[in-house]
């Protein structure tokens, strides 16, 4: 199974009628220091997408760029131990996400099952 593109999130935020459009940049910005370098913002002004694997069900947690996502606030959310949270592989991220680490957008996924939680630190 292939992962989507940015052409993917592209048409995405098109038929939703959000007038974005995506920047290509010349070095990567897989990590959320690197987009912020590239940008030439803030680490805290980066939003990134992180794919989890809770007791088997997929969900996405956004927060800033100079955040750590609590598993046990996820763990307690779900009522399951810590052990049942894990970051998604990256076999997983392709296959149930759609998309290659580092590149998880905040849409457009391939499963339409997905809980997505946005962080309150993204408010500041």
């Amino acid at each position: 199974m292939q992962p989507f593109t940015s052409e993917h999130v592209q048409m995405a935020l098109d038929q939703h009628g959000l007038g974005v459009k995506i920047h290509h940049f010349e070095t990567t910005t897989a990590t959320s220091q690197q987009a912020a370098d590239n940008i030439g913002c803030q680490l805290g002004q980066i939003i990134k997408s992180i794919a989890f694997i809770v007791d088997d069900r997929p969900i996405l947690v956004l927060t800033s760029g100079d955040q750590r996502v609590d598993d046990k606030k996820i763990a307690a959310l779900y009522n399951v131990g810590r052990k049942k949270v894990r970051v998604a592989t990256p076999e997983q991220m392709v296959e149930i996400y759609g998309y290659a680490p580092g590149s998880m957008p905040p849409l457009a996924h391939r499963t339409n099952s997905l809980d997505i939680y946005i962080d309150a630190t993204l408010q500041r």
